[in-house]
């Protein structure tokens, strides 16, 4: 039979070579577990160290294990205990590693201080609760009669504050990009001194050739008569990356854990950056549009900073084919709808949607939102005369509960006392009507075409014109802001991941094994010790023997 004094690695092994072996019977030999037969033999392929890249065949490992009449002599210890094997690595770390390069160490140790970074966290989160507290992209004489300086805001704060550190314009305003740049400047450092040369270690094959080197891990434990490379068969069946180089072993697990903080780092980045494109590169505006009318993108779309760019879909023409409203039984409005209908220069039609509160029309890059809605004009006919299009005043508007009138008139308009008919309406359904002496006359609805005789004057009610009130508004920023989320949710997840070592060495007959992880550190013990009762112990023929004799 053949044995392997060393795992190959699969792709370059050396060339076996035959020694002379007896026969032997396999035990689990270890305490808390009793004894039981391994299963099937299984092939399975293992990595060696880097160093094994001369040989190109493959060479498959079986789970039987064979010993060798000679047992081999313990291994001397060494003084350090430990060797480390470092892969090829490139040394550029991309534009960001090339650009922090250039900065003095002592900037760069400053700039990754966690204290700093926790500042400038805690300062972007009050600038932007300061945010939704000041109404933003106001006139200034709203903040002149808001924040006045004969009664100042906690003692001090006036409109000077506002205007001058552009708190009206926050998320834009110099102090808060400033600090977001400061902050994904922290990061990147952070990035570039802490985290990267963390993966860097945690990637090397680290060989530890001291018992005593692994019995100072979190977890060791010795097996008496055991084989070094039937642990390792035993490590990748629970999923460990093994290495074997002579004696020495070395696993792992979890390594993605390690790249975890990385990719934190850089889904904050994304959001910080996606932020603040589009604080400084959109483009917002609202109208007020009666049914039937038309509006063109660019005339009412207004850049928000310094890096907003119109694009051709601004010339794009935005026809209100219709106007309408849905109600409650009550007869409160429960919804607003708008027909709407994009032309190109060319007068084309490139698409038509009704719109409604929480769904928005989306072209080109702009996106269009119903946000309010008005009063536009009354149709009604006189004396069977008309229809005149008589338009309504808003009179009261409260939040939700708004109140538009219009006035007709009955009498000679040049005289000095004008009589006329009064119409109020809080939505489009219904008309309340009142008579030249200001009493109540009636309720009509629109296009019902019940006339109404007031003061000897037939009125019937034809229509209600309605306005839809639109948001427009472009934002580059929201893929990147929704990718850097996505990102992060991603990577914390991943960072809880285990990131699990073990090291193993066989002295003599006897194998140490010991190992750590930075999770789950409460589990670790529990799953090695598992897997240390899998590994078979190893008899000798006489000891075999010895057993069949006794069962006979």
């Amino acid at each position: 039979m053949e044995s392997l004094n060393t795992f190959t690695n699969p792709l370059n092994p050396p060339s076996p070579r035959r020694i002379p072996l007896k026969p032997f019977q396999i035990h689990h030999h270890h305490p808390k577990t009793t004894q039981r037969n391994l299963p099937s033999p299984i092939s399975c392929k293992l990595k060696s160290s880097q160093k094994d890249t001369t040989k190109s065949s493959t060479k498959l490992i079986s789970q039987k294990i064979l010993l060798s009449e000679n047992m081999p002599p313990p291994l001397a210890e060494e003084e350090d205990g430990v060797e480390a094997e470092k892969p090829l690595e490139n040394d550029k770390n991309g534009a960001m590693g090339m650009w922090l390069k250039r900065l003095p160490r002592r900037v760069l140790s400053v700039l990754s201080n966690l204290p700093l970074a926790i500042g400038e966290m805690a300062t972007v989160a009050a600038l932007m609760a300061l945010g939704t507290i000041i109404d933003q992209g106001e006139a200034p004489d709203f903040y002149f009669q808001r924040y006045p300086e004969d009664n100042p805001a906690l003692g001090f704060f006036t409109w000077r504050w506002v205007l001058t550190l552009g708190f009206d314009h926050m998320y834009s305003s110099p102090i808060f990009l400033g600090t977001l740049v400061l902050l994904g400047t922290s990061l990147m450092a952070c990035t570039y001194t802490t985290q990267i040369p963390l993966v860097k270690v945690a990637r090397r094959w680290n060989f530890l050739q001291s018992s005593e080197a692994i019995r100072k891990q979190e977890f060791s434990e010795r097996l008496s008569r055991a084989s070094v490379q039937d642990l390792g068969i035993i490590l990748m069946g629970s999923g460990y990356e093994v290495f074997l180089k002579g004696p020495s072993l070395y696993a792992f697990k979890g390594l993605a854990g390690r790249f975890a903080p990385i990719g934190v780092h850089l889904a904050m980045l994304l959001i910080m950056a996606g932020g603040t494109l589009s604080a400084t590169g959109s483009f917002k505006g609202s109208v007020t549009v009666p049914q039937g009318l038309n509006f063109v993108i660019g005339d009412v779309l207004g850049p928000t900073g310094f890096l907003s760019n119109p694009s051709e879909e601004f010339n794009t023409e935005v026809h209100v084919n219709r106007f309408y409203m849905d109600y409650y039984d009550s007869g409160e409005v429960s919804q607003f709808h708008t027909d709407l209908s994009l032309f190109d220069l060319g007068g084309k039609e490139v698409m038509r949607k009704t719109i409604s509160v929480n769904d928005p029309l989306r072209y080109g890059g702009f996106t269009i939102y119903q946000t309010d809605w008005s009063f536009s004009a009354l149709q009604v006919l006189k004396d069977s005369e008309g229809p005149f299009n008589l338009p309504m005043a808003p009179l009261q508007i409260n939040g939700d509960k708004k109140l538009f009138g219009t006035f007709l008139p009955v009498s000679d308009t040049d005289a000095s006392s004008v009589k006329g008919i009064s119409m109020l309406a809080r939505d489009l359904q219904s008309i309340v009507l009142y008579d030249q002496d200001g009493k109540f006359a009636g309720v009509r609805r629109p296009n019902s075409k019940l006339p109404i005789d007031i003061g000897g004057t037939k009125i019937v009610i034809v229509d209600a014109i309605g306005s839809t009130g639109l948001n427009l508004k472009t934002d580059p920023g929201v893929p990147i802001v929704y990718a850097g989320f996505g990102a992060l949710m991603l990577t914390t997840c991943i960072s809880y991941l285990s990131h699990t070592q073990v090291w193993a060495l066989q002295d003599g007959t006897a194998v140490v094994v010991g190992g750590k992880t930075n999770r789950a550190k409460g589990e670790f013990p529990e799953e090695m010790n598992r897997l240390l009762n899998r590994v078979p112990e190893i008899v000798g023929q006489s000891a075999s023997e010895h057993s069949e004799d006794r069962g006979g």
